[in-house]
């Protein structure tokens, strides 16, 4: 995919809304040679997708050893919404807590006390920092079954019309 068309796919209005939330699914290969799909906060920055976790998360040495991941942020509604991207995850161990996990984010609504007692929780856990992962897409797809299907469903779409035509 060339980068202008992944742009295009990323500032639809529909992306956009699904790069405010909170939650995307990281599917990566592990240790073990087997899949993994873990639900994790995001940040978009505009131009990536940044997680952060701790630094003895099970997950970073895999993606160490191969750095291909593919993210899923939808929706919870019919029809859903799908954002699918693809990319390489470039790790970043930082000291302290990176704002991005600290930033409010969009669903997740909290009182002035509860972001009092969840942050000074956060600080304490993470007092050695954290690892940033940052996935720059290098690809990218949005389904909401109006105008974008997922490509099975709009080869088996041509083909009844064929069928219809004939």
């Amino acid at each position: 995919m060339q980068p202008n068309e992944i742009t295009e796919v990323l500032n639809r209005p529909i992306s956009q809304e699904l790069l405010a939330r909170d939650v995307t699914r990281l599917a990566y290969v592990a240790k073990d040679g087997t899949p993994r799909n873990v639900p994790i906060s995001f940040t978009w920055n505009g131009s990536q997708i940044v997680m952060c976790t701790s630094k003895n998360a099970p997950k970073l040495q895999s993606l160490s050893e191969n750095s291909m991941v593919a993210l899923t942020i939808d929706t919870e509604v019919h029809p859903p919404k799908i954002l699918l991207i693809r990319g390489r995850a470039e790790l970043e161990s930082v000291d302290g807590i990176p704002d991005e996990y600290l930033q409010p984010t969009g669903s997740y609504q909290m009182t002035p006390e509860q972001r009092v007692e969840w942050e000074a929780e956060v600080r304490s856990l993470y007092y050695d920092g954290m690892v940033r992962i940052v996935v720059t897409p290098n690809w990218a797809k949005l389904i909401d079954f109006e105008t974008t299907l997922p490509s099975a469903v709009e080869e088996l779409v041509r083909q009844r019309e064929e069928r219809q035509r004939a």
